[in-house]
């Protein structure tokens, strides 16, 4: 079962959470070697405009990235503007990116419209959500910048293996990225939550936008990722005027060349919102990515959110962490047996630089896990 705390004092009622796990199959032995020759690059990502109270949601394919066949050890982003200096978030609020992984063919062409982006198939992690539904690998947000993202030797995440790429085709990254710009706005919290009364929405909002089934939203959807949508506008004190500016993603791969030495692990992003059912022998998952509070008159300020995920394949605990927004007390993972595996904390920050920006999550702690001195099994049957 994943589940997580939420201090209601803190947060308005639409919510994301998602936790991050690496594991290695069961069957699996290994010896502990440090990696070798470990190679890093940083890069920036295409350039990006904002303005004030602006939101900017788009997908920048292509990124570029270490080739060849390798093991990914780290994976570390940033958003910085033209001189590379780090961005705070109280002035552009970094709500998410997620790394997600395609094959496309040699010969694509973005411009036929017959095939949707080029041809791409998306090669999604290992975890348990349906559809397009959190299919990346990486992916964080405003506490992306002290998130630990290294992996422990001799583990890493294998790319690049040719025997899993089609002759003809190659294997590329996206990021797809949210952020806000928050300067000169009404509530900037409530801009950072998505909170829908507080953006100049288009007219007919609720007649033409679906939520994430492709169902009709309703005028009962009140804050969220559906009321951020690329170019939408947060509400702006009146007479307040700044400068557009221009940003990017600045990120770091660190790796090694893939050999016998190196041990693969799998991603398994597992959603809370996840709602789970059984037909016959076929389990069906329905993950929301986000969800909305209910109002609690009971006087205890926290709610709780939980989902039993069963899993096809068992493995080790490698390595955790979670991703989430301000208000959050602390995502946990049990077993099936219900012991706890993991908890993921946050850290608040509590000054004006970025990095520990007052009032926002700038960290969320991680779980690593040495499997000789202290195993951490998940098992087949379920993550309870």
């Amino acid at each position: 079962m994943t589940s997580h705390v939420v201090n209601m004092r803190l947060i308005s009622k639409s919510f994301i959470f998602s936790l991050s796990i690496l594991v290695m199959l069961s069957s699996t032995t290994y010896s502990q070697i440090k990696s070798p020759n470990i190679q890093s690059a940083t890069y920036l990502s295409e350039k990006f405009e904002v303005g004030p109270g602006e939101v900017v949601s788009k997908t920048m394919f292509d990124i570029e990235f270490p080739t060849d066949h390798i093991g990914v050890k780290s994976f570390d982003v940033d958003i910085v503007d033209e001189q590379g200096n780090s961005v705070p978030l109280h002035e552009t609020y970094f709500h998410h990116y997620f790394a997600i992984k395609y094959i496309i063919n040699k010969t694509h062409d973005f411009n036929d419209l017959t095939k949707p982006f080029g041809g791409a198939i998306f090669r999604r992690n290992d975890g348990t959500c349906n559809d397009a539904i959190l299919p990346h690998y990486w992916g964080f947000g405003s506490e992306s910048r002290g998130t630990s993202t290294k992996i422990p030797d001799p583990f890493a995440v294998e790319l690049g293996n040719p025997a899993n790429i089609p002759e003809g085709w190659e294997e590329k990254w996206l990021f797809s990225i949210m952020v806000i710009d928050t300067r000169g706005t009404e509530n900037r919290k409530s801009c950072t939550e998505c909170r829908c009364d507080q953006f100049n929405l288009p007219q007919n909002f609720y007649n033409m936008s679906t939520e994430i089934h492709g169902k009709p939203l309703t005028p009962e959807y009140k804050g969220g990722i559906f009321c951020c949508k690329d170019n939408f506008q947060c509400k702006l004190i009146k007479g307040f005027e700044a400068p557009r500016r221009k940003l990017a993603l600045k990120y770091k791969v660190t790796w090694v060349d893939w050999d016998q030495q190196q041990i693969p692990l799998r991603f398994y992003i597992l959603d809370s919102t996840d709602r789970i059912r059984i037909n016959g022998s076929e389990t069906i998952h329905d993950c929301l990515a986000e969800y909305t509070i209910p109002e609690n008159n009971s006087g205890d300020r926290f709610h709780v959110q939980k989902s039993s995920i069963p899993m096809k394949k068992g493995g080790y605990l490698i390595y955790g962490t979670a991703h989430m927004h301000t208000g959050v007390v602390n995502a946990t993972l049990y077993g099936q047996d219900g012991r706890t595996l993991c908890t993921s904390t946050p850290r608040y920050g509590t000054g004006k630089e970025a990095g520990n920006e007052e009032g926002y999550l700038v960290e969320m702690s991680r779980i690593e896990h040495e499997i000789s001195e202290n195993p951490k099994y998940l098992s087949r049957a379920a993550v309870t």
